[in-house]
Order: C-alpha cells, then sequence, then structure tokens
C-alpha cells in the first residue's frame, strides 16, 4: 500500500465546521442603522431599530447554539511534536 493510499483512507481527526448561511447578521446591522437614524429623525425609528435588532440577536444566538450543540465536544489531536528547543542551521 502506498503511502498516498493511507493518507487518503484515513480518517480526519480535526473537523472544521463552517455556520450556515443566515439572515441574522443583516437583520442586526438593519437594526443598528434604525436606531441610528432614530438619533436624528425621531424616537419612535429608534424604538423599532431596538426591537429589530434585539429580534435578530435572539435569532443569531439562537443559530449559533443550535449548530454549536451538533458539533463534536473533543477531537482526536493527531498533529507533530513541536521541539522544545529550536532548530539550529549547520554551519
Amino acid at each position: 500500500m502506498s503511502a498516498r493510499a493511507d493518507i487518503e483512507s484515513a480518517e480526519p481527526t480535526e473537523l472544521v465546521y463552517v455556520p450556515s448561511n443566515s439572515w441574522a447578521p443583516v437583520i442586526v446591522a438593519a437594526g443598528i442603522a434604525f436606531i441610528l437614524v432614530g438619533f436624528f429623525k425621531g424616537w419612535s425609528l429608534w424604538v423599532i431599530g431596538a426591537i429589530i435588532l434585539l429580534l435578530g440577536l435572539r435569532a443569531w444566538w439562537h443559530i449559533s447554539n443550535d449548530e454549536i450543540e451538533g458539533m463534536r465536544r473533543e477531537q482526536r489531536a493527531d498533529t507533530a511534536v513541536i521541539p522544545a528547543e529550536p532548530v539550529r542551521r549547520a554551519r
């Protein structure tokens, strides 16, 4: 068996989790924009912005928690040992 076949058949030891797509950050940004406009145009826009911001933060929090709960708790580390002393070049 070649070295390449060993690498291809090995199970990954460390997994990378990429978050799913979400509109929550856009909603949070819209809430912040409404709050900023509300400072200049009137308190009603400020209140609407605060409500949108809180709803967006709540949605973002729940989405993040759902994704974190789906992750594995422990991963087997399979990395090279780092030497305690720096490697010096031979002169």
